[in-house]
């Protein structure tokens, strides 16, 4: 009789796309999201928590239509398990936070408050191409308001995000909120008689303009130009008149928002459209100078163009403003941590009735990546005082030690391995950055004494003290066991 074979072991590897975060990035990362919670919620913002999973159906006009309605998500069909949803059913895991809601929005409008405040944090997946930097399962926080056509809610959502910023540990002058609305370029195109099906391609030139220039985005305009490589590039076919007023527009940032609204006015001649955009921009700069948000913290910016293919209105954006070392040790910007912007059409597809919203996305690894990069993050959090086992027969004894310690607010835990070898032990509470180990064998347990490591000192004797130092300042100690929890918190105090 042949033999079963055996079956491969599978590999221990991460899949393509995705990481493991281990727990100082995880600490770091939630006491990020904490901080920024704490001022969404002094805003009166709710929080939310949604599914993983959505209907496909529900996340709506981002995915494709028919043919693969899992493409760009990770879907799967519904079989029929009792219990379950209906068999057939496409579900995907989120690929945002935005389409929940808008699920959320249809849902409940009956119970939900109007305007509805909220934001939400956590992870979502995009079934793309990885590549560096860029995952296929990655954390987003984002805080929007549903139900207000009002543009005080969007200069509320600005106000909010320059105090997330600071909240976080971002010096004023360290970030910039920059202001702009589609309704603006909207009248831009109106003035300058840009037909529709030309649009577009207006709108991909326009974004350009940081990168090639007053006189290249004319060329793209126009005629066209040669990139670096030498290709000709076709323009949009604009006349030069036609390209005026969108090349006003993009220079139009004054030496304050005065200067700029008053620009903006010029460019979009009698448009009715860019005229509504440009008070809109008025209101949003006074009511930020009402709240107190100055033009230092956040200000009217015409080279805000990304997502105004999107957004109906108002578009916002965070930039950092302060240089780090690229991976070459050049100095460049840090640049963009998050955007947003007003929207329509969020609760249409359910409902049929236009509800106004407006919200903001932070990017959660790239602002703490700036944070680590200014130093406020990133340091050594510090590991569990470590209880050492001296006598397998009195564990209860240390449990007691390390209860003690946690009932004062200190972080400890009782060694569980095989404490046969005390030098594994101090290896073990090295390799988890404990700043003290305890020690009681039975002597000290008859003379009601424990001995205290100041590890962190230690270490530091080691490598740096002679011998008469080291016999001067020792890092071991001899307390009552009365005395353990006050010796303890005096060391890591």
């Amino acid at each position: 009789m042949a033999k079963d074979k055996k079956q491969p072991r599978p590999k221990a590897e991460t899949p393509k796309g995705f990481r493991d975060y281990f727990g100082q990035d995880v600490t770091e990362r939630r006491d990020m999201l904490d901080r920024i919670a704490q001022v969404y919620h002094r805003h009166g913002f709710d929080p939310l928590e949604t599914s993983a999973v959505e209907t496909v159906e529900a996340l709506g006009k981002f995915l494709p239509d028919v043919d693969r309605p899992n493409a760009g998500v990770f879907a799967w069909q519904e079989e029929a398990v009792p219990g379950g949803g209906t068999a057939g059913d496409w579900l995907a895991l989120r690929y945002d936070l935005t389409a929940p809601l808008a699920r959320v929005a249809a849902q409940y409008r009956n119970d939900l408050p109007s305007p509805y405040r909220r934001f939400a944090m956590g992870p979502v997946w995009r079934n793309e191409k990885p590549g560096p930097g860029r995952f296929r399962q990655f954390y987003q926080c984002d805080a929007d308001t549903v139900g207000s056509a009002s543009v005080a809610a969007d200069a509320e959502i600005c106000g909010m995000l320059a105090d997330a910023l600071e909240g976080v540990g971002i010096d004023r002058g360290d970030y910039l909120v920059r202001i702009n609305n589609r309704k603006v370029l909207n009248g831009v195109l109106e003035a300058a008689q840009v037909r529709e099906d030309q649009a577009e391609d207006v709108l991909r030139q326009i974004d350009k303009f940081d990168k090639v220039g007053r006189e290249g985005v004319l060329a793209l305009l126009t005629t066209g130009r040669l990139d670096d490589s030498g290709a000709r590039i076709d323009g949009v076919g604009l006349s030069e008149a036609q390209a005026g007023p969108v090349l006003a527009f993009l220079e139009a940032k004054g030496a304050d928002n005065a200067a700029t609204l008053d620009n903006l006015s010029a460019a979009v001649g009698g448009s009715a459209i860019g005229a509504e955009g440009v008070d809109e921009l008025r209101q949003i700069a006074a009511m930020l100078a009402a709240m107190g948000v100055a033009e230092d913290r956040a200000v009217i910016d015409p080279a805000v163009v990304r997502g105004l293919g999107y957004y109906t209105g108002p578009v916002f954006e965070a930039e950092l403003t302060f240089e780090i070392l690229d991976e070459k040790g050049r100095k460049r910007q840090f640049g963009s941590v998050a955007g947003g912007g007003r929207y329509d059409g969020l609760v249409e597809r359910f409902t049929g009735q236009k509800v106004p919203a407006t919200g903001v996305s932070i990017g959660v690894d790239r602002l703490l990546a700036a944070l680590r990069a200014k130093g406020l993050a990133g340091a050594e959090v510090a590991g569990p005082v470590v209880v050492t086992v001296m006598d397998r027969d009195r564990m209860s004894d240390y449990q007691s030690m390390a209860a003690d310690l946690r009932a004062a607010g200190i972080r400890a835990e009782v060694y569980l391995g095989n404490p046969k070898n005390f030098g594994n032990q101090l290896k073990y509470a090295d390799k988890r950055g404990a700043p003290v180990a305890i020690i009681q064998g039975g002597d000290e347990a008859e003379r009601g004494v424990v001995q205290v490591k100041d590890l962190i000192l230690g270490a530091k004797i080691a490598a740096e003290a002679s011998v008469e130092e080291w016999k001067s300042q020792p890092a071991q100690t001899e307390v009552a066991r009365a005395d353990l929890v006050a010796e303890v918190r005096r060391i890591i105090g």
